[in-house]
């Protein structure tokens, strides 16, 4: 590990340590899997020659790591024992410590991020008083080297302490502790296999040493943990890693029925009419997850979502009603569906929202949004709405999401997208086409509109990320308008009946058709708002004037107008 090798280096010219980083991992020693106190107590007793580890805690006290327990009692007193004393007190038992000559001991201050918060006022006179000792601390030659009496703390970030106490300070040295190295990583993988005794397979070790890309040893050790629980064999650690990441040990995409998915144009295509390229498009993307071959070109494995989408187009075409579908197909319900609206996301510092406010700031402790509802149900479609009005900073947090499938919060929590599918949808180029160009030219300029912004706002890499999952969807024709004007009728019909136990008959529903479809320049939407002033309000009002009751039936026709009549022994009573 590069962090033990830079402090072992130092400890003959550096009597104080600055730890920070990745100081929540386990670390190996001789193989043991130790938090980083235990590891440090170990190392520093037995690879160099340090006759005692002790911890301080904030107020909590002093206690025993490793090594001989008398130093410490020797020189200050008992051990072991919460004690809560102010830092100031503290100070007067830790200076005997690090100004003793007799003994090397080694004090490690855990929490040290959080001494300002519970010492405010004691603080930085601490820190004045520590720096002096660092600057004149005193150094011994033994059989094992130079050696000091060591102060190591143990923080969060480097920052969380002044920078006046170890920049360009000789007798203070920042160390940051990264992440496991794929050297670090072998090693953990390896003493783990012991478990399957498959310590020796090197192929598989390498397998897993890839998979674990950017993963924490602790991490690695709780993957192989769930793996033992479920007997997973190491060969399939794949499913302890997406169990790990999600939460969740069955995934919903192996209960997906094979022949759902080989029948996903139509079950899509009863809710979302035409569009044929869009509907081909999820139809391959469905597919490929099925099998977990989103990415694979890329990586065997890969971590990216099950499969990304980018619907462009006028608006009220079904964009938004083809991720609903989506999500109920599926995993089987609407409720599947994430959405955002991205116009809420166009100022500064909006990705905040999405990911959670840094340390120190208001809304921290609130969490990220999208981090949040991820980590609630990791198997999703996430909908980012008008993709175009969102803040270009959060473009640079989409890069990250479409290549790695993973976003880190404002809390360091983890959200995985590679259970999700993820799509985006824009109006750009809409103001551009209306319904008289036929599809070919809505799509070569709705595509250029998107290409040039995204040049614009110098994000190229977006589109590139993307690939050839840009949709364009085409304008609500007769055709399809009336598809779905029949189907708006029928559930409003289906409304009455089912709450209400009222029969609506409709004695000529071609001329409500028509008259439901003699404005398609808004779509959908504009065909729904059609239906609701020619028919669901004219309904309304005929009901009450009929005074009908529930078993009733009502024959309706349209033709300026709505008239209708109560049918009573199912006879015809027309009227108008």
């Amino acid at each position: 590990m590069q962090w033990v090798k830079e402090l072992d280096l130092f400890l003959p010219q550096t009597a104080h340590f600055l730890l920070s980083g990745n100081i929540y991992d386990s670390f190996l020693f001789e193989g043991i899997p130790l938090g980083i106190v235990d590891f440090l107590g170990r190392h520093l007793t037995k690879k160099q020659g340090y006759d005692q580890v002790v911890l301080y805690t904030p107020l909590s006290g002093f206690f025993h790591v490793a090594g001989d327990r008398k130093p410490f009692e020797e020189i200050a007193g008992s051990l072991d024992k919460e004690k809560k004393e102010s830092l100031e007190k503290s100070y007067e038992t830790i200076s005997k410590i690090i100004q003793n000559q007799k003994y090397h001991i080694a004090l490690l201050i855990n929490f040290a991020s959080r001494m300002g918060e519970v010492a405010k006022n004691d603080f930085n006179l601490f820190l004045y008083k520590m720096f002096k000792d660092a600057v004149k601390a005193k150094k011994t030659k033994t059989e094992k080297g130079i050696k000091h009496n060591l102060v190591i703390y143990l923080l969060d970030r480097e920052g969380d302490f002044p920078a006046w106490y170890y920049v360009e300070k000789p007798n203070v040295k920042s160390i940051l502790i990264q992440k496991p190295d794929i050297k670090t990583r072998r090693q953990v993988i390896k003493k783990l296999l012991e478990i399957f005794n498959k310590q020796n397979d090197e192929k598989l070790i390498s397998e897993i040493t890839d998979r674990t890309y950017g993963m924490l040893s602790r991490e690695i050790i709780s993957i192989f943990q769930i793996a033992k629980q479920n007997n997973i064999q190491p060969e399939n650690i794949s499913q302890a890693i997406r169990t790990y990441k999600t939460g969740i040990k069955e995934s919903p995409w192996e209960s997906i029925e094979k022949s759902k998915v080989k029948s996903i144009n139509s079950l899509i295509q009863e809710r979302v009419k035409g569009q044929e390229e869009a509907i081909q498009k999820v139809s391959q993307i469905i597919k490929r997850a099925f099998f977990n071959l989103s990415g694979s070109q890329f990586s065997k494995y890969s971590q990216r979502p099950k499969g990304v989408l980018f619907l462009a187009g006028p608006t009220g075409v079904g964009k938004t009603e083809l991720a609903k579908s989506i999500a109920e197909i599926v995993f089987g319900s609407e409720d599947a569906l994430i959405r955002f609206d991205m116009s809420e996301f166009r100022h500064d510092h909006s990705d905040q929202r999405l990911l959670g406010a840094p340390p120190g700031y208001v809304g921290y402790e609130r969490g990220g949004e999208l981090i949040n509802k991820i980590r609630e149900n990791p198997f999703s479609v996430v909908l980012f709405d008008e993709i175009e009005k969102a803040h270009p900073r959060i473009m640079d947090m989409m890069l990250q999401l479409l290549d790695e499938g993973v976003l880190t919060s404002g809390r360091g929590e983890k959200a995985y997208f590679s259970e999700c599918i993820v799509i985006f949808t824009s109006n750009l180029g809409a103001s551009k086409v209306n319904p008289t160009m036929d599809f070919n030219q809505v799509e070569k300029t709705i595509k250029s509109e998107i290409e040039n912004y995204f040049k614009g706002i110098q994000r190229p890499e977006i589109l590139n990320r993307i690939g050839k999952n840009i949709v364009a969807f085409d304008f609500i024709r007769e055709k399809e308008g009336k598809q779905i004007a029949e189907k708006m009728i029928k559930n409003v019909i289906q409304k009455l009946k089912n709450e209400r136990e009222i029969t609506i008959e409709i004695d000529n529903m071609e001329e409500i058709l028509k008259a439901s479809i003699r404005d398609l320049s808004m779509g959908g939407r504009g065909i729904g708002n059609t239906i609701e002033e020619i028919l669901v309000n004219p309904i309304s009002e005929l009901l009450f004037e009929l005074d009908v009751k529930t078993g009733d039936t009502v024959r309706i026709r349209f033709e300026q107008e709505l008239k209708g009549e109560k049918v009573e022994n199912s006879q015809s009573a027309l009227s108008g």
